[in-house]
C-alpha cells in the first residue's frame, strides 16, 4: 500500500527535494502557484498529458516534476533587484540546442529517435522545443492536420511556397502531411526521407511505377527528381519543364526529336502534335517503363 502511495505522489516528496543541489522545494506546486491558465506560460494543461501524468514512474511529474525538464531552480522562486533569474533550462532562445535537446533526450531515447543525431534539424541547432508543445493538452505535431503542417512550413518557407503551385500534392486538401514523405527526426537519406531513397518514398504512394520493367526508362530509374518536383509545380504532374521541352533535355539527338518544337506549333501559329496536350506522350505512353514485346519506346 505505501509504494502505492509513494507512485501515485511522485518519487520525491516536495520536502524531500535534493535542495542542496539547487532544487528548489515544494515541487510542483510552488510552480502552479505563478504559471495560472492567465498567465503567458500556462502550466495546468500539462497535466492532461503524459509529462504530467505522476502515476506514470515514466513521467516526469513522477520523479522532479517540473525540474525533470527544467533543472534545479530554486532561484527562479525569487525576485532580485526586479529580475526574476531564468530556471536552469528555459527552452527559450538563449538557451543553447544541445541542453534543451538533452532534457527531452534523457527520456525520449527509444527506436524512433535512432537518426536525430547528425539528422538535418540537429545540425541547424532546431530544438524539440521549436516543433513540440509539451505545455499544452494536445501537442499540434502529434495530430496530422494543417496545425502540424504549420510548423513546418514556419521554417520551410520555400516549401509554403512551391505547394500553392498550380499542381502539387494534395497538401493544402489535408490528403497528406510532411511526416508522409520526412522523417523529422532524422532518417539514413537524403532529405530526412522516410525511406531509403526518394524512388522508395514515392513508390508508397505511386506503386503502379515500381519497376522492374522490360523497357526502362533510366531516368525514372534513377531518381523521379530527374523529371518530377516533389513540392509543386507550374507545371502539369509536378513536371519541372513542361514537355517537349522536359523531354529533349535527353532526347535531342536522334531521328524526330533533333527538331526542337517551338511556338510555331502552337495555335493561332500552327498545331504540332508535339506541342499540344500531352506533346510527347501523345505516342510514348508508357513513359515511367513498359513491360509490352514492343514497347522500347515506350509507346505501348
Amino acid at each position: 500500500m505505501l509504494a502505492i502511495v509513494l507512485l501515485l505522489s511522485g518519487a520525491y516528496a516536495a520536502e524531500d527535494f535534493p535542495a542542496e543541489a539547487g532544487y528548489a522545494p515544494g515541487g510542483e506546486r510552488a510552480c502552479v502557484m505563478c504559471h495560472m491558465p492567465d498567465d503567458e506560460h500556462p502550466l495546468a494543461a500539462i497535466r492532461h498529458t503524459p509529462h504530467g501524468m505522476s502515476g506514470d514512474p515514466r513521467s516526469p511529474a513522477a520523479g522532479l516534476q517540473c525540474q525533470s525538464c527544467h533543472g534545479p531552480s530554486a532561484a527562479h522562486l525569487e525576485v532580485k533587484d526586479g529580475v526574476r533569474p531564468q530556471t536552469a533550462v528555459p527552452f527559450d532562445q538563449d538557451t543553447p540546442a544541445k541542453t534543451a535537446n538533452r532534457a527531452c533526450l534523457d527520456c525520449h531515447d527509444d527506436y524512433s529517435q535512432r537518426h536525430w543525431h547528425g539528422s538535418g534539424h540537429e545540425f541547424a541547432e532546431v530544438t524539440c522545443a521549436d516543433c513540440h508543445q509539451s505545455h499544452t493538452a494536445v501537442d499540434p505535431m502529434m495530430r496530422p492536420g494543417p496545425a502540424r503542417e504549420a510548423v513546418c512550413l514556419e521554417c520551410h518557407s520555400n516549401v509554403r511556397s512551391e505547394i500553392h503551385r498550380p499542381s502539387t500534392h494534395p497538401m493544402r486538401a489535408g490528403q497528406m502531411s510532411c511526416m508522409d514523405c520526412h522523417a523529422a527526426h532524422g532518417s539514413p537519406s537524403e532529405g530526412e526521407l522516410v525511406a531509403a531513397s526518394l524512388n522508395e518514398t514515392c513508390y508508397g504512394c505511386h506503386a503502379e511505377f515500381r519497376g522492374p520493367v522490360l523497357w526502362e526508362h533510366p531516368p525514372v530509374r534513377e531518381s523521379c527528381s530527374n523529371c518530377h518536383e516533389p513540392h509543386g509545380s507550374v507545371h502539369d504532374n509536378l513536371l519541372k519543364t513542361r514537355a517537349p521541352q522536359l523531354c529533349q533535355q535527353c532526347h535531342s539527338a536522334a531521328f524526330h526529336p533533333s527538331t526542337a518544337p517551338d511556338g510555331s506549333g502552337v495555335p493561332p501559329q500552327g498545331a504540332s502534335a508535339s506541342m499540344l496536350q500531352r506533346n510527347c506522350m501523345n505516342c510514348h505512353t508508357d513513359v515511367h517503363g513498359s513491360n509490352h514485346p514492343s514497347g522500347a519506346g515506350q509507346t505501348r
